[in-house]
């Protein structure tokens, strides 16, 4: 059982547990029977601990506690930390809140900058960064430091977890963090403690001596075994608790959550909080069902934005979110078809573009389709109307013949004005490549400020700059993808795949940044898989290849451990050269 529940069972009635659930616990509270309670004691138990370090109400015990406060927030370089912090700068706007922004891309910029800052702030919010490590130990703070941790790192540090003073959890209470019991991964010191057996023997009987020691030593040595196998299950526990890295609910979700309860919910924290989202799905960071029952959420909300009616004729067509199901293709409406069935990783991998074989399986697929190559290799609202009337519909009957069953799916799309539409996926693209650009003039920080800037619907020329650099990366990933199949740079070490691009590699400096060479690595591994096919999986049925990639340029170590994404086979076998 995680450590969180939406409501613990207490006999016939449950406990509800959350901001706002005060008033339901009180209703119940007459009608708790004696087994009733001796019940929720079983079956809460050491949860009761863990509850304490995790926020359950956000609006008293983070939001209302910071607003009389200055307060420092670090956020990282991921589109999802930015549309997070887009919302709550827009709440502390709007309550007239202090604060200071800090972007930061790794462990390194974190401890300067909370070394620069320390004594002048208390209060420091750290959005997807922090939650995975011990951070008392890492940044060594004041005792009076409070740190705000909403994070998406999955497994959650443990210290952190059971850290009620100073660590403050902003974690959605339905995510199943499975976080071990505290008795089984914290021991107290005075447990520990042995009797050195000094007490004065004087009068005893040699005897009574003899027997005294004997007693003390088996007890001694009985404690010493009792300890090593509580070492040894605790590494066992913490070792199937920390193998595997994950990501939860979005930050953007979670501080949209806090707006939502607060009633200061506007459209535009509605649309950050769907691109958050959304940046997780493209990056490969959630499940497909995690992806399908988040949207189910936002749907909602949307749908409360729009006021909808039952007719659809009446529905708003000017600013406004509408969820659709929609091609698989990135960026395919703010580029021509043909590019971006070139370069979507889903795509290429499935039609195995970098062979001859490949392309031509395309042609053929464009064939069935009915779709003229001049019209797909022009610019998507330059195709004809009578061609994207039914364009959907008809390519998902094509993918389907085609082996390529997901190739619509459920996604968000806005509309500014009239002239300009935006898929959530064209967003997230063009924030992540704004925010990593490679450009030699322009720094981290000054990225990471054009990227915030990109979400705003006054910026529009920033994220149509930003589609550009998307076109660029994914038009580089594709080359590059294509590049390592044919030359056979992807090698077998054992239980991963490696590859290394030299400095001499065309586009190799797009690649030298943690989000760019995590999604190359990541599609990478896609299409050799695909490339391979079923004979790859003949190392073992739960086999689950991993794929290590660096670059030999600049960005360093960090982005190399960033984009370390693989998983160890479980075949015994080493994968085919």
């Amino acid at each position: 059982r995680g450590p969180i529940r939406k409501e613990e069972r207490l006999g016939t009635e449950s406990l509800l547990v959350g901001p706002r659930a005060n008033r339901k616990n009180a209703d119940l509270a007459g009608v708790l029977t004696v087994a009733g309670l001796a019940g929720f004691l079983r079956e809460l138990g050491w949860c009761l601990a863990a509850v304490a370090m995790f926020v359950s109400d956000f609006r008293k015990e983070f939001y209302e506690v910071l607003q009389s406060q200055r307060v420092l927030l670090f956020v990282a370089s991921d589109v999802d930390a930015l549309c997070a912090c887009k919302i709550l700068q827009a709440l502390f706007q709007c309550d007239h809140v202090q604060y200071t922004l800090v972007p930061v891309s790794g462990w390194q910029e974190l401890e300067t900058a909370f070394l620069e800052h320390k004594e002048q702030f208390h209060y420091f919010i750290l959005i997807n960064c922090g939650a995975n490590v011990d951070l008392l130990d890492i940044l060594q703070p004041d005792e009076d430091t409070v740190f705000f941790v909403c994070d998406t790192h999955r497994p959650v540090n443990v210290v952190n977890v059971y850290n009620d003073a100073q660590i403050k959890l902003l974690i959605k209470q339905d995510d199943d963090l499975e976080v071990p019991a505290y008795d089984d991964i914290f021991r107290d010191e005075e447990e520990d403690k042995e009797h050195s057996g000094n007490e004065s023997d004087e009068g005893s009987e040699p005897s009574e001596k003899r027997t005294r020691v004997e007693e003390e030593i088996a007890e001694r040595t009985l404690k010493r075994r009792k300890r090593r196998e509580w070492e040894a299950r605790r590494r066992d526990i913490l070792f199937d608790y920390e193998q595997y890295e994950y990501h939860g609910t979005s930050s953007a979700m979670v501080m949209f959550d806090l707006a939502w309860m607060m009633s200061k919910d506007l459209s535009d924290m509605l649309w950050w909080a769907i691109v958050g989202l959304t940046d997780q799905w493209v990056q490969d960071k959630i499940t497909q069902m995690k992806y399908v029952t988040d949207v189910g959420i936002l749907q909602r909300h949307v749908s409360r934005h729009n006021h909808r009616h039952e007719d659809e004729e009446h529905a708003l067509s000017v600013d406004c979110m509408r969820i659709s199901f929609d091609l698989r293709l990135a960026l395919y409406q703010h580029w021509s078809l043909h590019d971006s069935l070139c370069n979507t990783c889903y795509t290429a991998a499935r039609f195995k573009l970098w062979s001859l074989h490949g392309q031509k399986r395309l042609q053929e697929f464009l064939a069935d389709v009915g779709l003229p190559l001049k019209q797909v290799k022009q610019k998507f609202q330059s195709m004809d109307v009578s061609l994207k009337e039914n364009l959907r519909e008809m390519i998902e009957e094509s993918a389907n013949k085609f082996g390529m069953k997901d190739m619509r799916i459920q996604t968000f799309s806005i509309h500014f004005g009239f002239k300009h539409k935006f898929l959530a996926s064209d967003v997230a693209f063009a924030t992540m490549s704004l925010m990593e650009s490679p450009e030699k003039d322009s720094s981290g920080t000054d990225n990471f400020i054009q990227a915030l800037d990109s979400l705003s619907r006054g910026n529009l020329d920033k994220l149509y700059r930003g589609l550009e650099l998307a076109k660029q990366q994914l038009r580089a990933t594709q080359q590059t993808i294509a590049s390592c199949l044919c030359t056979n740079l992807i090698i077998s070490q054992g239980p991963f795949l490696y590859c290394s691009l030299m400095e001499g590699t065309p586009d190799v400096v797009l690649f030298s940044r943690p989000a760019a060479l995590s999604l190359l690595s990541k599609h990478l591994l896609k299409s050799f898989v695909e490339s391979w096919g079923p004979e790859l999986w003949g190392v073992g049925l739960n086999a689950r290849p991993g794929m290590a990639f660096s670059t030999m340029k600049q960005g360093g170590w960090d982005s190399i451990k960033h984009a370390l994404s693989g998983v160890r086979v479980q075949g015994g076998k080493s994968l085919p050269h």
